[in-house]
């Protein structure tokens, strides 16, 4: 026991570090990094190749536990989120220390991060986690999870985000988009794109393995309304959480189109067909 102790005091500054970036808050990093004192507690230690990629998956598991319980985001002033009760045990000076590292005005960005982001970003980009470690954590795939971390760090850098999508009435439009593809029905494109609609292919979408790119509602309907026999094939899906359309081949996604939207209307469409590109996508089919 005086061994494990050892070993995990010598991993406890980075679990605080990551519980402290994760939670924004002191007392709660120290709350977790117990936590995980104890499950440690409850496994046969001699049985983890790596102690401190174990002990750094645990603090995460709880940090998202603790931010995905939290019924609305704390009210207290900026000053009282980095004040403690007298009785603490958390030691005032580490506490500053770790204030410092991190920075007030990161934690205030942090905060408004969804769970699953805050997680892929700090351990990713702080701690140098593989996204292959994180994607587990919040059950998605590497490729979703570093596009997590992604739109976190342009939240955190100060790029603007779109708000987050109305699913069910970008649904409709795709659906509608499909409906009129299959049918050709052009007149019923032309209403559902953006007049300024673009749309990329790789290389692999199309018959001269040349990227393609068209700009403008009118030639990307024409474009559409020409595709209707793929389009027979193609269904509805989430695509890395957006909404999309998939086309199969003998069961497997071979071609997915992932869209963006302005005022309601398609903005852009991304036709993705190389193997790689697409194994790499988060894809749930709708029924």
């Amino acid at each position: 026991m005086d061994r494990l102790t050892e070993r995990f005091e010598e991993h406890r500054t980075r679990l605080r570090a990551v519980a402290y970036r994760m939670l924004g808050s002191a007392s709660e990093a120290e709350d977790a990094v117990q936590d995980t004192w104890l499950r440690l507690n409850r496994v046969d230690a001699a049985e983890i190749e790596n102690l401190g990629g174990w002990l750094t998956t645990v603090v995460a598991r709880v940090c998202l536990n603790v931010l995905r319980s939290r019924d609305h985001r704390r009210e207290e002033s900026l000053d009282a989120a980095f004040s403690e009760p007298a009785d603490s045990a958390v030691d005032p000076a580490a506490d500053a220390e770790l204030a410092d590292s991190v920075g007030l005005a990161m934690l205030v960005v942090l905060d408004t991060l969804a769970p699953a982001e805050r997680l892929a970003f700090v351990l990713h980009d702080m701690f140098a986690v593989p996204f292959d470690e994180i994607a587990p954590l919040i059950d998605r795939t590497p490729a979703a999870a570093r596009q997590l971390a992604s739109r976190a760090r342009r939240r955190v850098q100060g790029r603007p985000i779109a708000a987050e999508p109305d699913l069910a009435r970008r649904r409709q439009v795709v659906d509608a988009y499909l409906t009129a593809a299959r049918g050709g029905d052009f007149a019923a494109l032309l209403e559902l794109l953006h007049p300024d609609v673009v749309l990329r292919a790789d290389k692999a979408a199309g018959p001269s393995r040349e990227p393609i790119f068209l700009r403008g509602a009118n030639v990307v309907a024409r474009g559409a309304a020409a595709a209707s026999v793929r389009a027979a094939v193609t269904q509805l899906a989430l695509v890395n959480g957006g909404v999309g359309l998939v086309m199969a081949d003998e069961g497997r996604p071979s071609v997915v189109l992932a869209f963006a939207f302005v005022d309601g209307k398609i903005s852009e469409i991304d036709v993705i067909a190389d193997r790689e590109r697409v194994r790499g996508l988060d894809l749930v089919m709708v029924d």
